[in-house]
C-alpha cells in the first residue's frame, strides 16, 4: 500500500522525543536507563481515564483449571485485577468460534463473562471481530456463515449481527461502555469483500460502507439515555504515516466514531519515543481521544522471543520488574497526549498463565500473573 508522506508529523520528533525521556525520568522512569534496582513508580503524574486488560480467555482458563492469587491467596482474576487498579475490561466476539484453545468466543460466552465484569463496577469495552476466529492485519476471515453473501447482502447483515449483539448485551444488563468496530482492520475487515489489498478508491467504499453499516447496527440497538463510544483500532501503534493513511481515509468517508485505538507491542511496534509522536500526532489531527487498547511485556524469557522482530525495543529487563517498569513508562507516554486526548491503555491477554492441555500465548510470559497464578507487580501501575 502507498502511504503519504504525512511530512508534518514528522517534524519536531527528536524533540518530542527528548520531553518524553524528561518527563518519564521524572516519572521513575527512562527506557534508556535501566542500570540499578527497579524506579519508584509512585505516580507523580496525570494518569489516563481508563486503564484496565482484555481478559477475553479467563472463563476458558479457569475451565482448564486455572488459578489466580494474589499474595497466595485464591480469587476471581477480575477481583483480584479490579482491586490492583483496573477499571476497564475488554472482551472479544467471535460469530461462530469453533471452540478449541481460547477460541471460545461466542455471544452466549461473551455475555455471561460481560455481566461478570459489569458486577465488579469496571467498564467494558466490547471488541467486534465479524469473523469466526482470530482478525488481526492478515486475518479478517469472513464468518462461515456468511461467506455466500454478495456485498449488498453482507453489509445488512453485518448491521443486523451488531445491532442484535448490542441488544442481547444490554437486555442481560451488560451494556458495553466502548464499542470496537473491527479488530487491527488496517486491511479492511470481512475479507475478501471488505479487503483493502492495494487501497483503491472502490476498496476504500466496500470496506468502509461495511464499517458504517456495523456502527449504525450498534447505535439502532440503543436508547435515548444509553452512552455507548466507538473505537476503530489500527494495530501499528509506533507507525505515524501509517496511522495517517488509514485515519485519513477512514475521515473522507464520513466514517462516524469518537475514539482511535492502537496496538502497541514494543517487540513488534518499536520504541516508545514512536508512539509518543504518533498519539501526539494522531489527537491533534483527528482531534479524538487516543488508545493503546492492546499492549504487553515478558516478565520472564522463554514464549515470546520467536515472534519478537523488533528486539531492539525491548529496553527494560525482562523480569517482573522490568514488566512493572515497561507499563508504568507506556502509561506516562499516554499521559503525555494534551488536552485529556490520552484515555487509557489496554494490557492484552493478563489471564495466559499455564494450564494442562491449553496453549497459551507466549507460553505465560506476557501475562499479568506469574507461573503461581500469583498476580505480578505489574498490575499495580494500572491504579489511578
Amino acid at each position: 500500500m502507498s502511504l503519504p508522506g504525512g511530512g508534518w508529523i514528522r517534524l519536531g520528533r527528536t524533540v518530542a522525543g527528548a520531553a518524553l525521556l524528561a518527563l518519564l525520568a521524572a516519572c521513575g522512569g527512562s527506557p534508556t536507563d535501566r542500570s540499578g534496582p527497579p524506579a519508584d513508580t509512585t505516580p507523580t503524574f496525570t494518569r489516563p481515564a481508563l486503564l484496565g486488560a482484555d481478559v477475553s480467555a479467563l472463563a476458558r482458563i479457569e475451565q482448564a483449571g486455572g488459578v489466580f492469587r494474589d499474595g497466595g491467596q485464591a480469587g476471581d482474576a477480575l477481583a483480584i485485577l479490579r482491586a490492583h487498579g483496573s477499571d476497564i475490561f475488554r472482551l472479544r466476539l467471535f460469530v461462530s468460534p469453533n471452540y478449541t484453545e481460547v477460541q471460545v468466543n461466542d455471544l452466549p460466552y461473551t455475555i455471561a463473562l460481560a455481566k461478570r465484569v459489569k458486577a465488579t463496577g469496571a467498564k467494558l469495552m466490547l471488541d467486534f471481530h465479524y469473523s469466526d476466529t482470530w482478525a488481526d492485519p492478515g486475518h479478517q476471515t469472513t464468518p462461515a456463515a456468511w461467506q455466500a453473501m454478495p456485498y449488498d447482502t453482507l453489509v445488512r447483515q453485518v448491521s443486523r449481527y451488531s445491532a442484535d449483539a448490542i441488544a442481547q448485551l444490554k437486555t442481560a444488563g451488560a451494556l458495553p461502555d466502548i464499542v470496537q468496530m473491527g479488530n487491527e482492520v488496517d486491511a479492511g475487515m470481512l475479507w475478501p469483500l471488505g479487503k483493502l489489498t492495494t487501497g483503491t478508491p472502490d476498496e476504500w467504499t466496500r470496506f468502509t460502507g461495511l464499517l458504517k453499516a456495523a456502527i449504525q447496527g450498534v447505535r439502532s440497538a440503543l436508547g435515548p439515555s444509553d452512552s455507548v463510544r466507538i473505537l476503530l483500532q489500527y494495530s501499528q501503534g509506533g507507525n505515524a504515516d501509517g496511522t495517517q493513511w488509514f485515519f485519513d481515509h477512514i475521515a473522507a468517508a464520513g466514517v462516524p466514531y469518537d475514539i482511535v485505538g492502537l496496538s502497541y507491542y514494543p517487540f513488534w511496534h518499536g520504541n516508545l519515543a514512536q508512539l509518543h509522536d504518533n498519539l501526539l500526532a494522531t489527537a491533534q489531527r483527528y482531534g479524538r481521544d487516543v488508545m493503546v487498547v492492546e499492549t504487553s511485556y515478558p516478565w520472564r524469557a522463554g514464549g515470546w522471543e520467536s515472534m519478537a522482530t523488533s528486539q531492539s525495543a525491548m529496553t527494560w529487563p525482562v523480569t517482573p520488574a522490568g514488566q512493572a517498569q515497561f507499563l508504568h513508562d507506556l502509561i506516562v507516554t499516554v499521559a503525555t497526549v494534551p488536552g485529556g486526548h490520552g484515555l487509557g491503555v489496554v494490557w492484552w491477554y493478563p489471564e495466559a498463565i499455564d494450564v494442562p492441555g491449553l496453549f497459551v500465548w507466549g507460553g505465560g510470559s506476557l501475562s499479568l500473573f506469574d507461573a503461581s497464578g500469583n498476580v505480578l507487580p505489574a498490575a499495580a501501575n494500572l491504579a489511578h
